[in-house]
Parts: structure tokens; sequence; C-alpha cells
């Protein structure tokens, strides 16, 4: 379908260190940066390898390059702007605190900005948790926060073991990268994390999570497995970084009751899904189970650093100073936060998340008909996944069955004990999920990449997306898919 580009941007003269003015000499200055970035930076540096862009303008889905070039951006700071980029309410709340000459750093003291955003933080959460919660304020990162969930765990149990979970994602610090799925440590027992497409039991569905759900049990029941008494449970509602995931909420609850039946605190990672992405507000409550700790960040801060956990008050044992952090204090992050959080709230932006998105999750299933190199479609709200495959890695997958969270068909499940050696998922395609990346890039939409071998091309728009850009959103994907299929067979 042809979908005009979005309105122009406001267009602030924009600093390039060199020249000012003319898209020509602004371009000059976009591969100046690039490579003085690349000259500069370290190894380490991920986003700006994948996206070589140097923006320099933004509002809602839209960012413009110092090229000139203008991009659909379903990246949102991996997340973070749920009200996409530069939203009115949330530079009206910034300025207000700038033109107060109220104080920026404050350490952890108290002040009306963190009142104000501490008042609407605790009017969003589940009211279970709400009347008896603590909330500590962390350092500026979403790591940091899990860091102080398990310091808090740990300290309230008096033990220092943790279940997690395959796949999953918390951070890049030391024990936040314990509980992530690709660390090992003795401390961290890992756990199964049920899915329909590579279902680890080679099943799905609702019997896979319920063998899931045993394999649990069982470790927590046997006094001989191997697993001592751990302090706390780790899970995010949606595995993001692991592949666009959902929890079945069956099994939510099941991991809940266990938790409950063991005095095992649970920990709710919602870094990623909290704040209307999933269709709820915070995405445990699809299955209307209540943590003991919730770990938030990215979209809480209005695209400013801010991170907290928010807990049973039972829980908050530790000592002064336990877990600290000069920049925990954010003034203008609080604001921003505040205002993103009512405007989300007040605006009703999780159920448009949730009608959306499953409207974009039918579009992009029924290209899954189109393209074999399509090998499952899922997701939540704002919060979608489209795994690639190898077409012609192996044979296709033998049982048919239904995405429990979504209600999207998918071709997904099989069972090897069935089906034979060989059987099952096509092997993951990390260059076709690359050349998918790259090409949409070209075609002006930025996504990322997540999950099995970074073969699922992820989609995170911002809540105030409309209707016109989800279908240029879902165009441009269509369009992508289609060159890198072509270039595929050539």
């Amino acid at each position: 379908m042809a979908v005009t580009d979005p309105a122009p941007l406001p267009v602030p003269a924009p600093y390039d260190g060199e020249t000012r003015g003319t898209p020509a000499r602004e371009g000059v200055a976009h591969e100046g940066i690039l490579r003085r970035q690349s000259a500069r930076e370290s190894a380490a540096r991920t986003y700006a390898r994948a996206l070589p862009i140097v923006p320099v303008r933004a509002r809602g889905l839209t960012i413009e390059g110092a090229d000139g070039r203008r991009y659909l951006d379903c990246l949102s700071g991996a997340g973070t702007l749920a009200l996409g980029h530069n939203h009115p309410v949330v530079l009206e709340a910034i300025r207000k605190v700038l033109d107060s000459g109220a104080p920026l750093h404050v350490l952890d003291l108290a002040t009306p900005v963190k009142d104000d955003f501490t008042t609407e933080l605790f009017r969003t959460l589940p009211p279970a948790l709400a009347d008896r919660a603590r909330i500590q304020f962390c350092g500026p990162a979403g790591t940091d926060a899990v860091e102080a969930a398990l310091k808090l765990v740990r300290t309230a149990t008096g033990r220092s073991g943790l279940l997690a979970f395959t796949g999953a994602y918390h951070g890049m610090t030391a024990g936040a990268l314990e509980a992530s799925g690709g660390a090992q440590d003795v401390r961290v027992t890992r756990l199964p994390y049920p899915q329909d497409y590579r279902c680890p039991f080679g099943i799905g569905g609702p019997r896979g999570a319920e063998l899931a759900a045993r394999w649990t049990r069982s470790l927590l029941d046997d006094t001989k497995s191997g697993v001592p008494h751990p302090a706390g449970m780790i899970l995010e509602p949606v595995q993001g970084e692991g592949g666009v995931i959902p929890a079945p909420d069956a099994w939510l609850r099941r991991m809940r009751t266990l938790t409950e039946e063991h005095s095992i605190p649970l920990i709710a990672d919602e870094v990623q899904t909290g704040v209307g992405r999933t269709g709820a507000f915070w995405a445990v409550e699809h299955s209307g189970i209540v943590p003991d700790v919730m770990v938030l960040s990215k979209a809480i801060g209005g695209s400013l650093p801010l991170a907290v956990i928010v807990y049973r008050d039972d829980l908050d044992v530790w000592r002064p100073g336990a877990h600290a952090g000069t920049f925990r204090g954010n003034q203008l992050a609080m604001a921003a936060g505040a205002a993103t959080l009512a405007h989300v709230r007040e605006n009703h932006l999780a159920q448009r998340a949730a009608d959306l998105g499953a409207r974009m999750l039918g579009q992009l299933q029924a290209l899954a008909k189109e393209f074999p190199c399509i090998g499952d479609v899922r997701g939540r709200g704002l919060m979608i996944g489209v795994e690639l495959v190898d077409p012609e890695g192996g044979p296709a997958p033998a049982h048919p069955g239904t995405t429990p969270s979504t209600g999207v068909p998918t071709p997904t499940v099989s069972d090897p004990l069935l089906d034979g050696p060989g059987a099952g998922p096509l092997p993951a395609a990390p260059a076709l999920a690359a050349a998918v990346r790259d090409a949409c890039l070209d075609r002006g939409l930025i996504v990322e990449l997540g999950g099995r071998h970074s073969s699922v091309v992820r989609l995170l728009p911002p809540l105030t997306i409309s209707d016109e850009q989800a279908a240029a959103v879902v165009d441009r994907l269509a369009d992508a898919l289609a060159a890198v299929a072509r270039a595929h067979h050539a």
C-alpha cells in the first residue's frame, strides 16, 4: 500500500560541530561524525554498528538524520519511549522543572517532583502491591535495579541461590548477567521458559507449558534435586531480548503459586514490558499475578534515565545505604516519568497497544503465508517479534498451533516423538534477519534484532503510533522481506 511520509518535523538548527544549514553540508557532517565515532568509541558499541545514522531531530515515531533522511523508529530506545520522541507532555514537564529553579541533583532527598512521581507510579501498580509497597530509587539503568532486587531478596531471605530462565535478559552488570540466559553461575538455577515455536520439550502449547511448570515443581519439591532453597525467582512476563516470547498466563500463575508455597520471593522484570507496552499497564496484569518485587526502568523515565524497584513492605529489611547510588535522584527524569505515566493512564494507551498490536500481529501473520522465511510471528501488544528461519534448512514444522497469548495461528509446534528425528522448527537464520534489518533501514524503518542467534526482527513502536504509521511499518517490513527473499533466491 502507498503511505505518505509522516508530517514534517520542526527544524531547529542541528549542532554538528562543523557545519549547519544545507542538506548537502549536513550530509558531510553525517559522514564525519560516523567516522569519528568508529575511531573513538569502544568495540563494545552495538546499535551504532547496525544503524549507521546520526539522529538530529525527532518527534513521535519519526527520526531525521543529519543526512536529511527520515525514519520510522520501531526501536524506541529499546522500548524506552512509550510516547515516542519529544512528546509535548514530556517536554512541558521538563521545562517546568527547569524554569522553577529547582535543584536537578539531590541524591535521594525528598522533593515535590519525586513525591509526584512516586504518587503517580503507585497509582498504576496492581492494588494488592501498591497497598503495601516500598520503593527504592536505584542507579539510572535497569541493570542496577535488577542488582538491587537480587540484593534485596538475598538480604530478606538469608539465602543466596536464584531461579532464572533460559532466554532471559536482565542487564549487563555481574549479577544481572548471572540471571540472564547466556551466563553460567553456580548460584543460578536455569529453568525452562515455555514457548511454542522452540519449545524445550518439542511440544509447545499448554502441554509444553505444563511440562515446564512440572520441571520447576520437581526441582523445588525434591530435596535431592541439587537445587538449594533459593532467595528468589526472577522472570520476564514477556522475554524481550530473548526473542519476544510471551509467558502463558496459566504458567505465570503456576510460578506464582509455586513461589508462594515455597516462600520464594517472585521478581517480575518489567523493564521493557511496563507502562502499557504489552496491552496492560504492567504485563503481570494479563495473568492476574502480584509479584513480590517489580523491577522498573526504561519507559518510567519518560525518555530519561530512571530505575526503581517496588516491593512488599515485609521485604524491606536492609540497612540504610545497603543499595545506593549518586544519580538516583534525577529530577528531570522523575518529572518526565510522572507525565508519561499519567498520559498513558489517562488516555488508555495500554488498551490502544492491545488493539493495534493484535491488528499488526494479524497482518504480519498473513505475511508468513507469503514468505517461507518467516518461521513465527508472536508478541503481546506493541511488543512484536518476527522470527526468520532458513526455509531450505530442514523439514517444516508438523503441527500447527495457536500462540496462547495472542490467538494468532502459528505453524510452530512439533513433537519429535511423533515426527521422528529432524522434525521441528526450521533453523534460525541470523544472516537473513540482519539482511532484513538492513533492508528496513534502506526503506526508512528502524528495527532491532534479538532472540535465538539474533534471528528475530523486533518491533517496539511507541504507544502513540497512528493507524497510518502502523500500516507504513508493516508495508516497509513487507517490502524489505520481499527484497531479501528475492536476493536469497537469486
